[in-house]
């Protein structure tokens, strides 16, 4: 009996001793099992957020290649139209179709649209700006030029006016104990107006090569004044002459000679031709209409519109483009050539054969412009013109020199470009002189019409 109580003690206590083991190594493996699941999910959270910072990497730097790539293109298309002599607006790089599919979903997909926007913008804004450059810049670059390499053929109508008032104290007699002046005091005022119009076509035969030929028409108007009619100061003789006719035909050759770069200007080589189509200005006879006897007073029966002989001229113009400015300059040398009149007087009454030799004419300017938008620009330039006396001289006899006919005109010029269509452009010049030489002001426009 006691062995039996002794063993089923023993029993008890490894039955009690093994259920507490068990519970034991059920508490550990649990307690394992919580942290490894804590690792994993701490581990699961990083790598989330890694993924989440490379998601958004990658989504900036596409949008920095969609703004490149598209500021590329337009670059691209800007420089083809140029090339191929389109003017006008460069359409903008095909966008994507709205049922395409993102390559993100959801919030990554909302971000994907406004980063496109964003991008769509950049490269809107980057086309407005190689849109003026390829129209308002062009005209601005072309009208220094004179020259059109990107259009095949361009027909341009200007109309110029030009104002001249000049006005002369003239003393005929002497001064008498220092003081009092004995005499004919007579203020001379002429006051002319021309009307010039001019057709030019222009014609590009490469891009670096044009031809352009240059019909003027001439109509001009002088009213001459004096004072002193009848041998009173106060009394004045007025008369006044006319012409019109065509005028100079003018032929150029045009020729790039170097493109511009970072560092050097657009360059652009003119040799030209005047041809003496106009009615030249010697043998005009001049005839008094003086209102009394005891002055004289003559005027010239009509007027030129001609120079009356042939011209050579050799120029280059220079354009560089300083964003946001264009900066331009001109300079050049006209020789004239002699020519043999039948009649180089002016008295009615007399016939003189003889030649003609004008001075040669130097002339520069420079100035700049500003591209407001695509189709506006304003510009402001400086730009003077000097030459010599001129020559006579009769038939087997020696040269003369012409008192008064050398000169120097300098004008301020103030103009305004606008791109009406893409084919026709309208431009406005004032010009206000600022030597006696020079016309007191003159208004050009310009419409050349690109074909």
């Amino acid at each position: 009996m006691r062995k039996t109580l002794l063993a089923t003690a023993v029993a008890c206590s490894w039955i009690s001793g093994l259920a507490s083991f068990a519970a034991f190594g059920q508490d550990a493996q649990s307690t394992a099992s919580t942290a490894a699941g804590q690792a994993a999910s701490a581990q699961n959270q990083a790598d989330v957020q890694e993924l989440v910072r490379q998601l958004q990497m990658l989504k900036v730097n596409y949008a920095q290649e969609v703004r490149r790539l598209r500021v590329l293109d337009a670059e691209v298309q800007a420089l083809q139209a140029r090339l191929a002599g389109k003017v006008g607006g460069v359409p903008l790089p095909a966008e994507a179709a709205p049922g395409t599919a993102s390559p993100y979903a959801g919030t990554a997909g909302n971000n994907a649209s406004v980063e496109n926007s964003q991008a769509a913008s950049t490269t809107q804004a980057a086309q407005a700006s190689t849109s003026t450059q390829s129209r308002s810049v062009q005209d601005v670059l072309e009208q220094q030029q004179n020259a059109y390499f990107s259009r095949k053929f361009t027909l341009e109508d200007d109309l110029t006016y030009n104002h001249y008032d000049r006005a002369e104290l003239t003393l005929n007699g002497f001064l008498a104990l220092n003081s009092i002046f004995l005499g004919n005091i007579a203020i001379d005022r002429v006051t002319s107006d021309s009307l010039t119009n001019d057709l030019i076509g222009r014609y590009a035969i490469t891009p670096r090569l044009s031809l352009n030929l240059d019909v003027p028409y001439v109509g001009r108007s002088t009213d001459y004044q004096q004072g002193g009619a009848g041998g009173s100061a106060a009394a004045l003789d007025e008369a006044s002459s006319t012409g019109k006719g065509l005028g100079d035909v003018n032929f150029s050759v045009n020729y790039k000679v170097l493109t511009e770069t970072r560092y050097r200007p657009d360059t652009v080589l003119t040799l030209g031709v005047t041809a003496p189509t106009g009615q030249a200005p010697y043998g005009i006879k001049w005839l008094d209409v003086a209102s009394s006897q005891y002055e004289e007073f003559a005027v010239p029966d009509r007027q030129p519109t001609g120079n009356g002989v042939w011209q050579g001229t050799l120029a280059s113009s220079f354009v560089k483009t300083i964003d946001p400015a264009i900066v331009f300059g001109n300079i050049g040398y006209i020789h004239s050539f002699i020519r043999s009149f039948s009649d180089i007087d002016t008295d009615p009454e007399v016939t003189t054969p003889g030649s003609v030799k004008l001075s040669d004419v130097y002339y520069y300017g420079a100035g700049i412009a500003f591209a407001f938008n695509d189709r506006a620009s304003l510009s402001l330039s400086f730009s003077d013109r000097i030459n010599g006396k001129d020559s006579l001289r009769e038939t087997g006899g020696p040269w003369t020199k012409i008192i008064g006919s050398q000169a120097n005109a300098a004008v301020l010029n103030l103009g305004f470009t606008y791109a009406a269509s893409p084919h026709t452009t309208i431009v406005t010049i004032l010009g206000m002189g600022m030597t006696p030489d020079a016309p007191d002001f003159t208004l050009t426009f310009k419409i050349p019409y690109m074909f």
